[in-house]
């Protein structure tokens, strides 16, 4: 299956109201992991605003991730690794870089809340340069690049979806393995529903997790620690082995 990378969208100066509402359904296929989105579920103020001209299209995105669709689909509903992973994929076209940038935003979710954490994509110089203030966000780093790792293009490439696939519909983190361990991901592109598995996503799924450099009852004393965890407990589990300064070794799934 060949992976289908939509052109960028892009308002000018003479654009038609056509061309906006174009732009409003690209703005919501991407940022809202391409949904159905139901007549009352539109956010008919904002796409108002954006069509007078008194929000831009980045503001109008802003918009549509702060909405309660996007949070009750993937804030409120999603392990926080996968609500991250998204969230780059939504509103920066790849996937996490490494373990530091997607820890980093995990603890902004924490400590500062939803709207800080969605604020930090769409106010961000990647976002501007990529972006600026008149192109939805499309998947940039699903596309070969000068100077780009190949681990990072097949990672973005693992969490797009089939034409029909839809992200709302998997609640476990794709990346979680690769991210975390600093390691390869073959690059697949998704059959339709976005599954590979027999597995409904990775929640249903055991993990060995092997640490190195977990501290115990003496500074001086190292060791090497195995955890056997559920899928839907990695997020946490992994968060705790990061608080002591341990280093995460490998990530195994459990049969």
């Amino acid at each position: 299956m060949v992976t289908v990378l939509d052109a960028p969208v892009e308002i000018r100066a003479n654009s038609t109201a056509d061309d906006k509402a174009i732009a409003i359904r690209n703005a919501y296929k991407q940022v809202l992991g391409n949904p159905h989105v139901m007549e009352s579920e539109r956010l008919v103020s904002a796409e108002s605003q954006f069509c007078d001209g008194n929000i831009s299209l980045r503001e109008f995105v802003r918009a549509v991730a702060k909405s309660d669709f996007y949070r009750a689909r993937y804030f409120e509903s999603c392990a926080p690794y996968r609500f991250v992973e998204l969230n780059f994929k939504h509103l920066l076209g790849r996937a996490p870089a490494d373990q530091a940038e997607l820890s980093e935003h995990i603890q902004r979710c924490v400590n500062e809340g939803y709207e800080a954490e969605i604020d930090s994509y769409i106010d961000s110089v990647e976002y501007s340069e990529k972006f600026g203030e008149n192109i939805v966000p499309y998947y940039v780093g699903a596309k070969s690049q000068v100077g780009q790792k190949q681990v990072n293009y097949n990672r973005t490439l693992t969490l797009l979806q089939g034409i029909a696939g839809v992200d709302s519909a998997n609640k476990g983190s794709r990346l979680v393995n690769s991210v975390a361990t600093n390691s390869a991901v073959t690059a697949k592109t998704r059959t339709v529903g976005g599954r590979i598995s027999p597995y409904p996503d990775a929640t249903a799924k055991r993990f060995k997790i092997v640490v190195t450099g977990a501290k115990f009852d003496s500074p001086r004393r190292v060791s090497n620690t195995e955890y056997i965890v559920p899928g839907d407990r990695m997020t946490p589990q992994i968060q705790r082995i990061h608080r002591t300064g341990a280093k995460i070794v490998s990530i195994t799934e459990l049969n």
